[in-house]
């Protein structure tokens, strides 16, 4: 029997060239499957016909970005997940998405192998290869351009030899990732990283200088879960999808960061997440007047490494899902309404309301009606402070 590979495919230049490339290399039948999580661009059926065009024996195209809203992008606006307190994790979600569709075309059409497109250099393949041997460990990876040498050259002269049908010309001098959740964008003259982004860079994001009115927009969430924008009830999709406009429109989310790799090296990165950076945001403050101060000071420590194990490709790991239990738990009362400004950049909390606040106007407020017992605090202070004075007296004396 034929050995079957299933591809990660885009429809771009590289895979495309890695259908045949794969077929020469192996002798295998090459299944495409691509997968929508908002990236844009061309139409899935066009795409499904250029893979069966380019050799693919089969092809599957998924329409996956309410999956990917819901159960990727949900996740990690409820874990304010930031990796290095900045990046959104905009591919690193994406990833374990796409990783589920090709572990299930491999179950589907019999095949033993699974391959992508991705480099020696980045997480990504860390990411797809670290979750299919999570979801299905009897299945193996390869990835042409690493394992097999499929330079850009090389796949250029392939693809102009086998005459296939996809333009080989126009190259862009960023490599670009994107989706729903946001864009990220490297390579370039940004390698320098001396040198500044210049506007054509960016496309989720109008320039933050520029003169506009600014917008104010009330998100409404449920249990840590975003229900409604200016008081129409919203998917989460639609939630991430209206706030890239309208946050977007602001130059509300551009990130330019030097990150550390999982593969030990520091990497520039570009990124944009309006609506990822607008819903975080509004999230986090939510959860200042919601969640007690114990639970939220530790929820902290969680968010972090939750954030390192997501970038890091363990998102079907062990302490993932046991951190999303707490995550969920956190959740519980993270209910109610935020309004923001956007504008300049910027997304500003202007106003917090909420069923489960745990904000006490008469215990906060300094004027008549103050029902907080100020007698208390000086035997509190003396109790708070007296293992550190016991020490002092201690090292004062030696």
């Amino acid at each position: 029997m034929t050995e079957r590979v299933v591809l990660a495919y885009s429809g771009g230049l590289d895979t495309s060239v890695a259908i045949g490339w794969i077929a020469e290399e192996t002798g295998a039948e090459v299944i495409a499957v691509a997968v929508d999580v908002g990236q844009g661009g061309e139409d899935l059926d066009v795409i499904r016909k250029r893979a069966l065009a380019c050799g693919a024996v089969e092809a599957e195209v998924a329409d996956a970005k309410e999956e990917f809203a819901d159960e990727y992008c949900l996740p990690a606006i409820r874990a304010n997940a930031l990796y290095m307190d900045r990046y959104p994790l905009v591919s690193a979600l994406s990833r374990p998405t796409i990783v589920k569709h090709l572990v299930a075309a491999a179950k589907k059409h019999g095949a033993g192998i699974v391959a992508h497109g991705c480099t020696g250099k980045g997480n990504d393949q860390v990411r797809f290869e670290a979750g299919i041997s999570s979801l299905a460990p009897e299945l193996t990876c390869i990835a042409p351009v690493r394992d097999y040498a499929m330079t850009r050259d090389k796949a250029i002269a392939f693809c102009e030899d086998k005459n296939l049908p996809i333009a080989t010309t126009k190259k862009s001098p960023y490599s670009i990732d994107q989706n729903v959740f946001g864009r990220a964008v490297e390579t370039g003259f940004l390698e320098d990283i001396w040198n500044a982004p210049i506007e054509d860079v960016y496309e989720y994001t109008s320039n933050p200088a520029g003169p506009r009115e600014a917008d104010e927009v009330i998100i409404t969430f449920q249990q840590g879960v975003p229900v409604a924008i200016d008081g129409k009830p919203v998917t989460v999709l639609q939630a991430i999808q209206q706030l890239n406009e309208r946050a977007g429109a602001q130059g509300v989310g551009r990130i330019d960061m030097v990150e550390d790799r999982l593969v030990g090296i520091k990497s520039r990165e570009i990124y944009e997440a309006p609506g990822a950076i607008a819903l975080i945001t509004a999230h986090q403050e939510l959860e200042n007047v919601t969640v007690e101060r114990e639970l939220a000071r530790y929820k902290r420590q969680v968010e972090q490494r939750w954030s390192e194990l997501v970038y890091d490709g363990l998102w079907f790991s062990p302490l993932k899902r046991a951190l999303d239990g707490f995550i969920n738990e956190a959740n519980e009362h993270v209910s109610g309404d935020i309004r923001m400004t956007l504008h300049g950049g910027r997304a500003v909390v202007t106003g917090r309301r909420s069923q489960s606040s745990l904000y006490d106007f008469n215990l906060a407020t300094y004027d008549t009606g103050d029902t907080f017992d100020q007698s208390l605090s000086k035997g509190f202070i003396e109790l708070f402070g007296m293992s550190s004075k016991i020490a002092a007296k201690r090292d004062l004396a030696q």
